[in-house]
């Protein structure tokens, strides 16, 4: 069925797009200002998104199709590895690898802070939570989620279609 041929596509361009949005939403919606991890984080979903419309676009050629949809399923759950690497530095698990998360090593004059637009965020302290849960969190635990999703429907395509 053409349907369900294009449901991994679809769901790998839906998830990032909500995610990505959603991120946006809490930026300029909410003033939730990301980090430098945060920002780490949409890089993956930025990219699903371009992969998962050009399968869409591709779509005579499953075959490219799939690849596409299986880069993209990869680049959602590389967003979700970044999003546990940062929801362990903001609960202290262990310290991340920039200075806005450490502050370690680094003169920042007031000025210098006083004129970044927009504010300089640390990487180690949640702005947000939810149930004890962070943005990061969040979004480690839907891009996962998504991610295997969109793998399930390829796999499914595979077994329906041969």
């Amino acid at each position: 069925m053409p349907t369900s041929r294009l449901a991994a596509p679809l769901v790998a361009l839906a998830a990032p797009l909500l995610l990505y949005g959603g991120a946006l939403l809490s930026q300029y919606g909410f003033g939730l200002h990301p980090c430098e991890m945060c920002y780490w984080q949409r890089w993956p979903h930025q990219a699903a998104i371009i992969l998962a419309a050009l399968a869409l676009i591709l779509r005579g050629n499953d075959r490219a199709m799939r690849a596409l949809t299986w880069l993209a399923a990869l680049s959602i759950a590389v967003s979700g590895a970044i999003g546990i690497f940062h929801a362990g530095v903001e609960y202290g698990f262990w310290e991340g690898l920039t200075t806005c998360a450490t502050g370690a090593g680094t003169a920042v004059s007031l000025d210098s802070i006083m004129g970044t637009m927009p504010p300089l965020i640390r990487c180690d302290t949640a702005q947000w939570t939810l149930f004890g849960i962070s943005l990061a969190g969040y979004n480690a635990i839907f891009s996962f989620g998504a991610a295997l999703l969109v793998l399930t429907l390829l796999r499914r395509g595979t077994t329906s279609a041969g």
